[in-house]
C-alpha cells in the first residue's frame, strides 16, 4: 500500500506531473492490480464504487455501474434476463447474478458505456470477467477478484486493462471535502446522507400505490442521481437505470435526453432489431452503432452508405408510427429528478416513456401545477425534501 500513486498526466494529456494521494500518511484504499488507470479513470472509479456500493448496502443486491466522464451510463442490481434482453445485450445464459446487474448496466446505454469504467459492488466471479472481456472497457474497480477472473481481465486490452481493487471497509476519516479551483479553497460537509426508505413517504398525489419493485427503482434512481453531475434525470425499470440525462442547463432538457435514451433502450428490443440481419464477424460496437443509425428518424445517405458492409441486405427502417405502437408497451417506469420540476413540461414528456412513478424534491413555486399534471397521468408522484446535487 502506498499514500501516494503518480499518473502519467492529469485531465489532458498536457497537465503533467499528476498524482492521486491522501492528505495524511495514511495509505490509499486502493491497489492497482493491473494496468495504468489515469487521473479521469480514478474518478470515475471512485464516484462509481461509492454509488454500487450504497445501492448493495440499500437493496442487499449485487450492483454494477458503467461509468462515463464521473457520471453514469447504466446501472442496475442483480435481477435475471429475459430471453429479450439478452438477445438485446449480446449476453448468453449461464450468468452469475453480478454479472446480470453488468449485462444491464452496461445494456442501458451502449453507446454512452463505450469504453467506460466499471464499478462492481461484490467479488467479481469468472462470468462477470468474461462478460467485461468482450465489452470496450478502460477499467473496473470491485472489493476483491476471483484468481481465475483476474486473469481474464488483466489479458484485456493487450495486458494494460485496468484493475483496481478497494478496501470495502474504506471510509473517509474526515467529514469534509476540499476542493481547488483556479487558486481558491472550497470547503463542504462530504455528502454521506443515505438514501432511506423514509424519502418515499411523502406522496402528494391522488395516486398512492407503491409496489414492492417501484420502491426498488425508486432506490435505484435516487441513489444513481447522488453519484451523476447536476442538472440530472434517471429513468429506471426492472431495476436498472434506462435513461440518465444529466448535467444539462434546464430540467426540461434533462427529462427529455433521459426519455430518449429510455426509448431507445426499449426499441433495441423491437422484434425488428433484434432480427436485423448482421453480416457474420460484425463487432459489437459496430452493430450498436448500426442499430443507433437503424433507429434514427434524421439518419443520413452518408450514414447509410456503409450499412452494406453491416447487413446482409439492406433492412427497412421502422415508421414513426411502429415505433409509437411499440413504444406505448413501455410501462411502470419511475423517474427522479435531482432538483424540483418547475413546469408541468417535464410531466407530459416523462408520460410518453412510461413514467407511472416521479420522485423529486419539491419545493417550487409552481408545485401545485406538477402535482396537477402528475395526476392527470395517473401517476404516484413522492416529493423527498431533498436536493442531490453532484458536481
Amino acid at each position: 500500500m502506498t499514500s501516494s500513486l503518480p499518473l502519467r498526466y492529469g485531465a489532458n494529456p498536457q497537465q503533467a506531473p499528476a498524482r492521486v494521494f491522501m492528505s495524511s500518511d495514511t495509505d490509499l484504499p486502493i491497489i492497482i492490480l493491473n494496468g495504468a488507470p489515469g487521473y479521469i479513470n480514478l474518478l470515475d472509479a471512485l464516484n462509481a464504487w461509492q454509488l454500487v456500493r450504497e445501492l448493495k448496502s440499500a437493496l442487499n443486491l449485487p450492483a454494477a455501474a458503467s461509468f462515463k466522464h464521473v457520471s453514469p451510463a447504466g446501472v442496475a442490481v442483480a435481477n435475471p434476463l429475459s430471453d429479450v434482453l439478452k438477445k438485446s445485450y449480446f449476453v448468453g445464459d449461464e450468468l452469475s447474478p453480478l454479472a446480470t446487474a453488468y449485462a444491464r448496466a452496461r445494456g442501458a446505454d451502449r453507446l454512452c458505456s463505450f469504453g467506460d469504467f466499471i464499478a462492481l459492488s461484490d467479488t467479481v466471479d469468472v462470468s462477470t470477467a468474461k462478460l467485461i472481456a468482450r465489452e470496450v472497457s478502460d477499467g473496473v474497480i470491485a472489493p476483491a477478484y476471483e484468481p481465475a477472473a483476474l486473469e481474464i481481465l488483466k489479458a484485456k486490452k493487450q495486458g494494460k486493462y485496468a484493475v483496481v481493487q478497494i478496501d470495502p471497509n474504506y471510509d473517509p476519516s474526515s467529514m469534509q471535502e476540499i476542493r481547488e479551483v483556479f487558486g481558491v479553497r472550497f470547503e463542504q460537509h462530504r455528502h454521506n446522507r443515505l438514501v432511506t426508505p423514509a424519502d418515499f413517504t411523502n406522496i402528494v398525489t391522488a395516486k398512492k400505490d407503491l409496489s414492492e419493485s417501484a420502491i426498488r427503482d425508486l432506490t435505484i434512481a435516487w441513489i444513481t442521481l447522488k453519484y451523476t453531475q447536476s442538472n440530472s434525470v434517471c429513468f429506471v425499470v426492472d431495476g436498472q437505470a434506462i435513461g440518465v440525462g444529466a448535467g444539462q442547463q434546464s430540467r426540461i432538457h434533462c427529462v427529455r435526453l433521459a426519455g430518449q435514451k429510455a426509448d431507445l433502450w426499449f426499441l433495441r428490443q423491437h422484434p425488428t432489431v433484434l432480427d436485423l440481419p448482421f453480416k457474420a464477424g460484425i463487432r459489437r460496437p459496430d452493430r450498436d452503432n448500426a442499430i443507433d443509425q437503424f433507429l434514427r428518424d434524421d439518419v443520413t445517405n452518408n450514414e447509410k452508405a456503409d450499412w452494406d458492409n453491416i447487413f446482409a441486405h439492406a433492412p427497412r427502417q421502422l415508421t414513426l408510427e411502429e415505433k409509437q405502437q411499440w413504444l406505448s408497451k413501455l410501462d411502470s417506469v419511475t423517474l427522479g429528478s435531482d432538483a424540483f420540476f418547475p413546469f408541468r413540461d417535464s410531466i407530459a414528456r416523462a408520460a410518453a416513456s412510461g413514467v407511472k412513478y416521479v420522485l423529486e424534491p419539491g419545493g417550487s413555486t409552481r408545485d401545485d401545477v406538477v402535482i396537477q399534471a402528475a395526476n392527470d397521468y395517473d401517476m404516484t408522484m413522492i416529493f423527498s425534501g431533498v436536493r442531490l446535487f453532484h458536481h
